[in-house]
Parts: structure tokens; C-alpha cells; sequence
């Protein structure tokens, strides 16, 4: 019996982490250089630690915390790392663990297993590290330590700067760091680039599979299920890069569904359109896909008008996606788009442009168009220091208002929603209810959303879409009643 994937994981290219350090100390040393400082100290970052289950002993599955990842690579908890500034050398720091570590959890890895696994000069233990520092220092005074700290925009949480037994006897900078290492995750290298491919690939193909097995009176968790084994099974992708949104019905109205108050357990029906986001990620960095299509394979006239709008909005914006275009525009594009498909559908009536100016959108499309994608789903990076962001309804959830550049992957998710808590007032607001058909749109009430997202690699002179799953409605219609479907595998040519 064939395999229902063609794909096998890759191996993991551990020098992506010494590219990623090379490229950080190169941007870090001339960010000092500008400022009149020297080029002395080291930059210290602290990983990630295990956690239990509120009160139990329950330990949670680990995954790195994401800066420390993407310098050093490290899967397991409890590490340290540094970066000397003078010499360019990484130095890890291991937890020294305890003898019955090897009856428990198994075999104690020698600190030159570190050293070869991970790629850097040298390894020492955590209990060393105000030794260790302070013998590699060569400057005068106390040894200054670089530390993380900085917001997260699209969470609004601050980092955490490393912290140890011994370091008041550094001298420490809180400001430095994060703004400088942030942005070099913005823009993906070669080896980043061909992980984030691999995860959209697993995740295209187990979207595809999704699509074919599912089927009325199966269950939203299902479906779920079915990703997470595919992914898993033939891409090992133990980790998911956020809680899988396995949404049908009016549920394709809920923006976040598949949280713990909303657990992906509704019954598919006849009728249904379902939307489905899921992505898998692979050694730290994510994919972030959705898919929409009818649980029994055949879009209606109204599926059908709505699908469109949406397909229609993430081509033109991917068609018109290269260095220098304003994301903010994009998302304007994308709104315009679909606010003129539901004009042509007669949903909507009178003039797009005042529209656009009633901000009418987004109550469509509430959300932003998308984000930059890594090693987070959101990855960091979207809102510069000093940036405002925008204040108008649908652009204010913008998780960036950046312009394109070179490097970056960002997702193309535009969607149309038919969210009472947004349509009734709107269709009641003596401003904007002129725009609305009510007899036409009121059958839209309880048809839940739909939403396409694509992840995008932005090139020299154009893009690419990295994501491979079928689009156009008559591909959808094939692959749900068994037509094959082809990963077209991208070959990307970088520097």
C-alpha cells in the first residue's frame, strides 16, 4: 500500500544556529561601533525551563524558549549561553545533573557532546558561569553582560534578561540586545528558509489528507486529530506551532476557536463549511496554514461567492507583494477586494470607495492580514521602537504596518466573516446600514467565515508562496473525491 506522504523529515543543519550567531555578532558589533562603545563584554542569554502542571509533577513537554533557539539551536531546558563580543566565541553552560538523572531520564551527555552537537567553542556548567565569564574577560572593570529584555508587540509580555547565582558582579545592560537580535529574525537565511519550507510542506500535504477523509458526522477533533498524526507521523513534528483551530459552521466565525472553552468538539454537518488552521513546525520554526472548503465536498452558489472574495484578495495581495510595499496597503487591498466581490455578489450596494472610508472592512475582515512567521508563529519584529501603530478598526489589529524587505516570510490570511456581535450593529449604524442588502445578507446569518492564509517568502524582486495546498474551488471539489495532489517542491536559490 502507497504511503500517504511522499516526504521524510531532513536533517537538521546545526550550522543554521552558528549562521544565525555570525550574522547577530556582525549586526550587534556595528550597532556598538555607531554608539561609541566598545566592543567588549558578552551578550547572555538564559534558556528555557521545564515546567510542571499548576501543583503536579506532571512536567509539560519542553519547547525552547525562542531567542535562545535561534542563537544556539539547544532542545534541552535549562541551559545558558553567551556570545564573546571581542573574540566572536558562544559559549553553552549545561545543568550539572544528578547521578539518578541517568536512572530517571537516561544517559548524561558530556559536555563535549554539547560542544560537537551544537556547534560552539566551548562548554562548561551552570555553576561555572561567574568563573568562566570573568576568565575570558579581558577589559578592565567588571564584565559587562547584554541581557534580553525587551516587549513582545504582538503579546504585549517583556522578555526575560537571563539571571544566575553571581551576577551582581556584572555590570548589566537591559537596552542593548533585544531591539538588535529581534531584527535579525526578521530576515530568514538559506537554512531557515528550507525549514519553513519543510513545515509548510508536512502541513500542505495533512491539510490534504484532512480534506479527503473528512466527511458529515465526523467530529471537529477529528480533523485535528488527523493533522496532528500526519504531521507527526511522516514529518516528525512533535510540535504544533500554536493550538490547531478546527472550526465548522458558525464556529468559522470564531476567530480563535479550538481554545480550551471551545475544544474543536462540534459535529460536522451537511452544509457545513469548515476552516481549518493548522501548521506543524519542525527544529523550532512554524508553518501557519489555512484551508476552507465544504465537509461534503461541493461548494454551494453562497460557499462559493464567499470563497472567491477571499481567494481573490490573497492573490492580488501575494501578486502584489515585493521589497518595498507597505503591509498596511496590503491589507487595504485585501478589504477592497473582498468589499467588491460582495458588491457583485449583492450583498453589498453604492460606492467601494466610501466603503473603504466607513472602514466597512472590517466588520468583514476584523482581523489583520497577517504576520511574520519563524520561529513563532508571531514571530517578533512587526512594530519597530517608535512605531504608532494605526487606530482604525481592522488596521488596528495589524500585527505589523512595516514595508516588505528582502528575507522576511510573513502570512497572507485574508478572510470574510459573518460575526453578528459586528454585522448588526453595522447593519444598524445610520452611517454605514445604506451599504447593506439585509434581505440578501441575512441568510449569510450563522454561516460562519472563511479564511485562506498562506505563508510568504518576500524575494529580490517579487515572492514566494510557500504553501502548496489546492486553492481554486474546482481543486478543492477534486481532492476531497480522491484526485491526486502534488507538492510543486520550490528550489530556492540563496545567498
Amino acid at each position: 500500500m502507497a504511503s500517504p506522504s511522499s516526504l521524510s523529515p531532513p536533517e537538521i543543519p546545526m550550522e543554521l544556529h552558528a549562521v544565525n550567531r555570525k550574522k547577530f555578532l556582525d549586526s550587534f558589533r556595528d550597532h556598538l561601533s555607531r554608539s561609541s562603545r566598545p566592543l567588549s563584554g558578552f551578550v547572555f542569554l538564559q534558556g528555557g525551563e521545564e515546567q510542571t502542571r499548576h501543583c503536579t509533577d506532571h512536567i509539560e513537554l519542553f519547547r525552547q524558549e525562542s531567542y535562545f533557539a535561534y542563537l544556539f539551536g539547544v532542545q534541552e531546558p535549562g541551559f545558558y549561553g553567551a556570545i564573546d563580543i571581542a573574540s566572536g566565541e558562544s559559549l553553552l553552560f549545561a545543568p550539572r545533573l544528578p547521578a539518578d538523572y541517568a536512572v530517571w531520564l537516561g544517559e548524561i551527555k558530556s559536555l563535549s557532546y554539547f560542544k560537537e552537537r551544537y556547534m560552539v567553542s566551548s562548554t562548561y556548567y551552570t555553576d561555572e558561569i561567574t568563573k568562566v565569564l570573568h576568565h575570558q574577560y579581558q577589559g578592565p572593570g567588571k564584565p559587562p553582560l547584554y541581557l534580553l529584555h525587551g516587549l513582545n508587540t504582538d503579546s504585549n509580555n517583556f522578555s526575560k534578561p537571563a539571571d544566575f547565582e553571581g551576577i551582581d558582579n556584572f555590570k548589566t545592560d537591559l537596552n542593548t540586545l533585544h531591539p538588535v537580535l529581534t531584527e535579525c529574525r526578521v530576515l530568514k537565511s538559506a537554512l531557515e528558509i528550507s525549514l519553513i519550507q519543510f513545515a509548510n510542506d508536512i502541513s500542505s500535504e495533512a491539510h490534504v489528507e484532512v480534506m479527503r477523509k473528512a466527511k458529515v458526522g465526523m467530529k471537529e477533533y477529528q480533523l485535528e486529530s488527523l493533522f496532528l498524526h500526519h504531521t507527526y507521523m511522516y514529518g516528525g513534528c512533535r510540535h504544533c506551532s500554536y493550538t490547531c483551530i478546527c472550526a465548522t459552521g458558525d464556529n468559522s466565525a470564531v476567530l480563535h476557536y479550538g481554545h480550551a472553552a471551545a475544544p474543536n468538539d462540534r459535529t460536522l454537518e451537511d452544509g457545513d463549511m469548515a476552516l481549518l488552521d493548522m501548521g506543524a513546525e519542525y527544529h523550532f520554526y512554524g508553518s501557519d496554514i489555512t484551508c476552507s472548503f465544504p465537509v461534503n465536498g461541493k461548494f454551494t452558489r453562497d460557499q462559493s461567492l464567499v470563497y472567491n472574495a477571499v481567494l481573490r484578495a490573497h492573490n492580488a495581495v501575494i501578486s502584489s507583494m515585493r521589497p518595498g510595499v507597505s503591509w498596511v496597503n496590503m491589507h487595504k487591498l485585501a478589504e477592497r477586494i473582498i468589499l467588491e466581490s460582495l458588491k457583485e455578489g449583492h450583498l453589498l450596494s453604492g460606492d467601494v470607495d466610501a466603503m473603504v472610508h466607513e472602514r466597512l472592512g472590517a466588520v468583514f475582515m476584523p482581523h489583520g492580514l497577517g504576520h511574520l512567521l519563524g520561529i513563532d508563529t508571531h514571530d517578533p519584529g512587526g512594530y519597530l521602537k517608535g512605531a504608532e501603530r494605526p487606530k482604525e478598526p481592522g488596521l488596528k489589529s495589524l500585527r505589523t504596518s512595516r514595508e516588505l524587505l528582502e528575507g522576511m516570510v510573513i502570512t497572507v490570511e485574508p478572510g470574510c466573516y459573518f460575526i453578528d456581535a459586528l454585522l448588526l450593529p453595522a447593519m444598524e449604524n445610520t452611517q454605514t446600514s445604506k451599504y447593506f442588502n439585509h434581505d440578501q445578507i441575512s441568510r449569510f446569518r450563522g454561516f460562519g467565515g472563511v479564511r485562506i492564509e498562506s505563508d510568504v517568502y518576500v524575494t529580490c524582486d517579487g515572492c514566494v508562496n510557500m504553501t502548496k495546498c489546492p486553492r481554486e474551488i474546482q481543486e478543492i471539489e477534486a481532492v476531497m473525491v480522491g484526485a491526486p495532489w502534488r507538492l510543486r517542491r520550490q528550489v530556492f536559490l540563496l545567498l
